[in-house]
């Protein structure tokens, strides 16, 4: 059986296409080459949406200054925070590569529309590798207000465990092999503070990033053709870790515009019948020669 496509639904597509985001409406999940075998107890994420971040937290930056975690909130900005260390040897690269190639297929940028911040959750690690991290993330995204929008941070256990259970960022260290077992995930923050967006992969489609960039702001970026298609046409889905069409609301905003349609029909209907010459009858206007 074909399935056909609404009009309104394919206007919502076409909405995408101009926006330059089309693209498979499903996300699909990384699975890590031996990631069964470790030992995971302890270690995942536990969502806590529209809860707010702990914001009295001390942190070094990439040159070395101390910062409050509180600095990078309570503008105009939503954040996109990651949590990883900077000598993971496989999935925090394959994360942090992963929303970089994502957001290069946007025209936003960090430090214009939105801030990265990246903590290490290694207490030994300090600015010094931050600052490597930083010039090769900032070179390979190429955008050059990525420089003042993207902070590489290291800390102390008691603030960066702390930050993670404020996230609900799940890790641990395996004293055998010297590393940290830990899942992918990068995590959305309102202006404010409060966690509005998780996406646990390793594969961002700029689709995806722009939508939870947009709720995160709470509407102060993006335009209004990103609002009718987040809140009318799209809605998250956990299990595929993507925005997908939603059937009701683009049901509901089909009702919608009919009525707008109709009622807009009959405005201008009653506009040129006054303006016609004829009067409440159907015959000229009196006054009118026979």
């Amino acid at each position: 059986m074909i399935q056909r496509t609404s009009p309104t639904r394919a206007l919502c597509y076409a909405a995408l296409a101009v926006l330059g985001l089309a693209g498979p409406v499903h996300g699909q999940a990384a699975v890590l080459p031996g990631q069964e075998a470790i030992e995971m107890e302890g270690v995942g994420i536990d969502q806590k949406l529209d809860q707010y971040i702990p914001r009295d937290l001390t942190f070094v930056d990439e040159n070395g200054k101390t910062v409050a975690f509180s600095d990078y909130l309570g503008g105009d900005k939503p954040v996109i925070l990651t949590l990883n260390y900077y000598r993971c040897p496989m999935l925090c690269s394959l994360t942090l590569n992963g929303m970089v190639d994502g957001l290069k297929g946007m025209e936003w940028s960090a430090g214009n529309e939105f801030d990265i911040v990246t903590v290490s959750i290694d207490p030994e690690e300090g600015p010094e590798l931050a600052m490597g991290k930083k010039k090769s993330y900032v070179t390979e995204y190429g955008r050059e207000s990525a420089a003042n929008g993207w902070h590489f941070l290291t800390g102390e256990q008691d603030d960066i465990k702390r930050l993670a259970d404020g996230v609900g960022f799940g890790y641990r260290y395996d004293e055998v092999s010297g590393e940290y077992a830990h899942t992918a995930s990068i995590i959305f923050i309102t202006p404010e503070g409060r966690i509005s967006r998780y996406m646990n992969d390793v594969v961002f489609q700029p689709r995806d990033l722009r939508f939870a960039l947009v709720e995160s702001s709470e509407g102060r970026i993006g335009s209004p053709l990103d609002t009718l298609l987040l809140f009318n046409c799209f809605q998250w889905d956990p299990e595929r870790n993507s925005y997908v069409a939603d059937a009701w609301k683009i049901v509901r905003l089909s009702g919608v515009l009919t009525i707008v349609l109709v009622a807009g029909g009959l405005l201008v209907l009653g506009f040129r019948s006054r303006h016609s010459g004829q009067g409440p009858s159907g015959g000229l206007e009196a006054g009118g020669a026979m």
